[in-house]
């Protein structure tokens, strides 16, 4: 799998839990649904910014986030904006710098330790086993500060909620306090408490309740898109492959009549590739994807390029793919996995 395998969207916490599994054996992330406030004025170099992360221009948000003046901008969104850029380039040292700077600059905004917690857990992820542990603390420390400031945080809540239910109590893990958290989400966003109690069935080896929950979270969520491609991943891990298939119909379906669920054919193109199924619909939805005006940071276009690149040379377009890989180095020239 390119990149993480659903960017920013939804904490995937692959990287978080190779981290708490380290720190767990030697007991002696992660990225959600972005929804920082971020500025949306039309000649604002801030929003001017946020537009470009958002269309996964990495390499033009970089340029302008360094040539902003250092007084008459609110520095810590600036700074807020290139971690999440840098998050999307998968440079965790850089990322935790700038959020760490956010997080000075405004100690009391949610959006921001939330942040700072996604970049610390994805470095968490990919540091030695030493680094780890106290990494992964980290981590729960700024979730939990996030939580803290602001108790109706979805995102907070539901990031916060996957970390206790992977992480070792040495760590501050738990599937008590999971479960608390989801009971906490289900006065903010219930579909979301119903996708935190699915993951938790399903790490407790319960596939019938989890299966119950995923089915409850999408008929509960304003963008059933993104809840389907949830339920095609966990027929995919089940290895229910046929359902799988179909999950991923619904959730291409459902993402054409809502403009904020874009991101669903990126992940359900995700789904199909990791499975090793129809890679011919995979490439159509990463294609979809691309020609959307609604393209996100939660599912950058230089990585859908690059999966994209891998799909056209597994069909046989030898030409597509070296076109589709041009095209995610024209947008982030710096992203490791393109040059390899």
């Amino acid at each position: 799998m390119i990149g993480l395998p659903s960017a920013c969207r939804r904490v995937t916490f692959a990287a978080l839990a190779t981290a708490i599994l380290m720190a767990s054996a030697t007991s002696t992330p992660l990225l959600a649904s972005s929804t920082t406030s971020t500025p949306s004025g039309a000649h604002d170099p801030l929003a001017e910014a946020n537009r470009s992360l958002q269309a996964g221009e990495a390499d033009k948000a970089l340029a302008l986030l360094s040539s902003l003046p250092d007084s008459g901008i609110d520095q810590a969104l600036a700074h807020n904006l290139a971690c999440r850029v840098r998050i999307t380039l998968e440079q965790w040292d850089a990322a935790v710098n700038e959020c760490d700077q956010a997080v000075r600059l405004a100690p009391n905004n949610s959006d921001f330790h939330l942040w700072l917690a996604r970049a610390v857990g994805q470095k968490a992820g990919h540091a030695n086993f030493m680094s780890a542990f106290s990494l992964a603390r980290r981590a729960r420390a700024e979730f939990e500060e996030s939580v803290r400031l602001n108790p109706r945080n979805a995102d907070a809540l539901a990031d916060l909620g996957e970390f206790y239910r992977q992480a070792p109590s040495v760590i501050g893990g738990g599937i008590d306090k999971a479960q608390a958290t989801a009971n906490q989400l289900d006065k903010v966003d219930p579909s979301r408490a119903h996708h935190l109690r699915a993951t938790i069935a399903e790490g407790q080896k319960d596939p019938a309740t989890a299966e119950r929950e995923f089915k409850q979270a999408i008929s509960s969520s304003p963008h059933p898109a993104l809840e389907w491609t949830s339920l095609a991943g966990f027929y995919r891990r089940q290895k229910r492959f046929d359902e799988m298939e179909s999950a991923v119909h619904s959730a291409q379906s459902a993402a054409a009549h809502d403009h904020h669920a874009a991101v669903a054919l990126f992940d359900g193109a995700g789904i199909l590739t990791a499975a090793n199924r129809n890679p011919a619909l995979a490439a159509k939805m990463l294609n979809d994807y691309l020609a959307s005006p609604d393209k996100t940071e939660d599912a950058p276009a230089f990585v859908a390029h690059l999966r994209l690149a891998h799909l056209e040379s597994q069909l046989g377009d030898s030409s597509a793919a070296a076109r589709e890989r041009n095209a995610a180095l024209a947008l982030a020239h710096d992203y490791k996995p393109s040059k390899e």
